[in-house]
């Protein structure tokens, strides 16, 4: 479904169900299970068990907007994009990540085999390998909504973090894939999850 902001923007849920979208657990559970729609287009998650929900779709260039909040005590998640086949790290796919953790908002992982051009800031051979965010900490005091808008251009990938741009890395591969969430035991909620194609 069209939604106001970007011209062209899609609502990645659709208000009713959770087609488009599938769900990967250890232990293996059911969507409905992890997931609820409330009212106001607003989705609540109970954060476990470990895992993520991806779109059944792959996106390649576009601009993806998500507004998040923790519903409970304030805990760990991440937007997964670019999420491909390939061999896993435990529970987390080929994919990149961008940290919704609190403290570590903006943060890109590279999850399993993913790669990028720009040097980790996290120690050599620590895990997971991370590049923080670059600017000073913009995340919103727990239960207030944030809002992530990230750009996916042909490798390159930029995160601006309520207003405040806050990473940039070239040459990610792979540069597409699904889009996902993860599941790290805190309880969140999703809200605005739309998305717009780029030519």
């Amino acid at each position: 479904m069209l939604v106001a902001g970007h011209a062209g923007a899609v609502d990645l849920f659709n208000g009713k169900d959770f087609t488009g979208w599938e769900l990967q657990t250890t232990p293996a559970a059911p969507l409905e299970s992890v997931f609820t729609l409330l009212p106001d287009g607003v989705i609540a998650s109970t954060g476990q068990p470990s895992g993520f929900l991806a779109t059944t779709a792959s996106y390649r260039n576009y601009r993806l907007h998500v507004e998040w909040r923790w519903s409970g005590k304030p805990g760990n998640g991440g937007v997964l994009l670019h999420i491909s086949p390939g061999a896993m790290d435990r529970v987390w796919p080929v994919s990149l990540q961008v940290q919704t953790k609190k403290g570590s908002v903006g943060d890109l992982l590279p999850m399993s085999s993913y790669s990028f051009a720009e040097p980790p800031t996290s120690a050599p051979g620590a895990a997971p390998v991370i590049k923080a965010h670059t600017a000073a900490d913009s995340e919103l005091p727990a239960g207030e909504w944030n809002s992530a808008d990230i750009v996916s251009r042909d490798g390159t990938v930029e995160v601006t973090i309520n207003g405040v741009a806050q990473n940039k890395v070239t040459r990610a591969t792979p540069a597409s894939g699904r889009i996902g969430f993860q599941l790290e035991g805190a309880p969140y909620e999703l809200r605005r999850v739309t998305l717009t194609q780029l030519d």
